[in-house]
């Protein structure tokens, strides 16, 4: 077990503050609840909420299952370029070419 009794204490928080050295404001009873006057002040005028639309709004397509896989470069590279000449997801060109090895195999 290692011996810390020979670790320097840096500055340290010191010795707590005695109690009567505590705010007073901690022994006063809690605020007191509103009156009917202050309750009926109308709220001012509630902001309008910003709408933002970043990229990942306009790319929301409700996957939402992970799907992972090792691949070779060329087919990441080839796979890529397919995607970016069509403006296209990776996912979208997968699930085109399933739907393309489906249709195929499926009229035999």
């Amino acid at each position: 077990m290692a011996d810390a009794s020979k670790l320097k204490r840096l500055g340290g928080l010191g010795a707590p503050p005695e109690p009567d050295e505590a705010r007073a404001d901690l022994a006063l009873p809690p605020a007191p609840e509103p009156t009917p006057a202050q309750e009926r002040r109308p709220d001012p005028q509630p902001a309008v909420p910003i709408q933002r639309v970043d990229a990942r709004t306009l790319r929301r397509s409700g996957r939402t299952v992970h799907f992972a896989t090792k691949v070779t470069p060329e087919f990441d590279n080839r796979l890529r370029q397919i995607a970016a000449d069509t403006g296209k997801m990776l996912t979208e060109i997968l699930e085109e070419a399933l739907a393309a090895w489906e249709r195929e195999n499926t009229n035999r």
